[in-house]
C-alpha cells in the first residue's frame, strides 16, 4: 500500500504530507521509544500517542514510513518544521492506537 491510502483516511488529518508514494510494508504500535527503536519495521506506518520530537528521532532511526499520532495527539510548530524538513509524513486522529491501526490495516489489507 501506498502512503497516500492513509492520506486518504476520513480519520486522518495530514499534518506533514511525507512522500504519498512511499510504500507502507506494516502497521506498527508502540509508545515506548526505546522499543520502537530496535523493533519499528522500515517502512512502517507507527501509531504512537507520543508526540514530541524523540518520535521523529526514532522515526528516522527505523526509517519508519510515517507516524500516526492517535488519541487526538498532536506535535508543536517546531517539530512539524523539522518532520517537513526530514521529509517524515505526520498525521493525526483522534482515534484511539488499535482503532487507528485497524483502519490503516483494512485500508491496504496489510
Amino acid at each position: 500500500m501506498k502512503l497516500q491510502t492513509i492520506l486518504e483516511l476520513p480519520e486522518c488529518t495530514t499534518l506533514v504530507k511525507g512522500n504519498p508514494e512511499r510504500e507502507i510494508t506494516k502497521v506498527f504500535c508502540c509508545d515506548l521509544l526505546s522499543i520502537a527503536m530496535g523493533r519499528a519495521p522500515a517502512g512502517c506506518a507507527w501509531v504512537t500517542v507520543m508526540g514530541n520530537k524523540n518520535t521523529l528521532a526514532v522515526a528516522s532511526l527505523t526509517d519508519t514510513a510515517c507516524i500516526v499520532l492517535a488519541e487526538g495527539v498532536t506535535l508543536d510548530a517546531d517539530t512539524l518544521a523539522k518532520a517537513e524538513e526530514e521529509g517524515i509524513a505526520v498525521l493525526a486522529t483522534g482515534l484511539p492506537v488499535f482503532d487507528a491501526a485497524l483502519k490503516i490495516y483494512q485500508a491496504g489489507e496489510l
